[in-house]
């Protein structure tokens, strides 16, 4: 087998990076306003939310796959939907491998900012209640601010654990080259063709990009805490 890698190699590469921008994105949209409900709520279904958005972490990928394609395929309820307004089937497709990263790297993003709403505290809001800060002013102009190193947590955390998916990205999104066929999907298939060559390449790549978020992860962190 030839060592260089073909061309159906950078179609992967660049859907990876595209499903987890687009992750990325979303992720920060809705995990803002669940850590900032998980943090300053006193609801009584606190405990059993929370448990649902950390759920993701401790089931098999296999298992939150298996369901999110019976809720995504055509005769399920999301799908079935789906297809009545016209978006068509979620299973199999660029869409539902969107919907199942965003359910599966949303602990991910949600417990960096819930945490950062937890050490920014209530004084910095309270002092600019008292001022006249409506409080969607207190929440632009000082909560997200104030927060900032961890919504850039989220979203390094959330892209990377996208570009790494493999469980729940392959039973949703099976192997269709150009729509589901992502990185990891791809490195499963050459190593079950035997080529170990491309599978060396693209495995390589995958070490030295985690390697690289979580250094960067890492000085920014210790940035943070030395400006703190």
């Amino acid at each position: 087998m030839p060592a260089e890698l073909t061309q159906f190699d950078f179609s992967p590469i660049w859907l990876s990076l595209k499903l987890a921008s687009i992750t990325t994105v979303l992720l920060l949209l809705l995990a803002t306003p669940v850590a900032w409900w998980l943090d300053r709520s006193e609801h009584r279904l606190k405990s059993m939310i929370a448990a649902l958005v950390t759920l993701p972490l401790v089931l098999p990928p296999s298992v939150l796959g298996f369901y999110l394609l019976l809720m995504l395929g055509p005769n399920g309820p999301i799908g079935s939907f789906s297809q009545q307004i016209g978006l068509g089937s979620l299973a199999f497709s660029f869409k539902g491998l969107v919907i199942a990263s965003v359910i599966y790297s949303f602990p991910f993003a949600v417990q960096p900012i819930q945490n950062a709403f937890e050490a920014m505290g209530k004084k910095p809001l309270e002092a600019a209640a008292t001022l006249g800060a409506s409080p969607f002013d207190r929440f632009f102009t000082i909560s997200l601010p104030m927060i900032r190193p961890g919504l850039v947590t989220a979203a390094v955390l959330g892209f990377a654990h996208t570009i790494g998916e493999f469980g729940v990205i392959l039973m949703i999104g099976g192997n269709i080259p150009g729509e589901t066929k992502v990185l990891s999907v791809a490195i499963y298939e050459h190593v079950e063709s035997m080529e170990f060559q491309q599978a060396h390449i693209l495995s390589g790549g995958m070490v030295l990009f985690s390697f690289i978020v979580l250094f960067t992860l890492y000085s920014i962190n210790g940035k943070t805490r030395r400006l703190h």
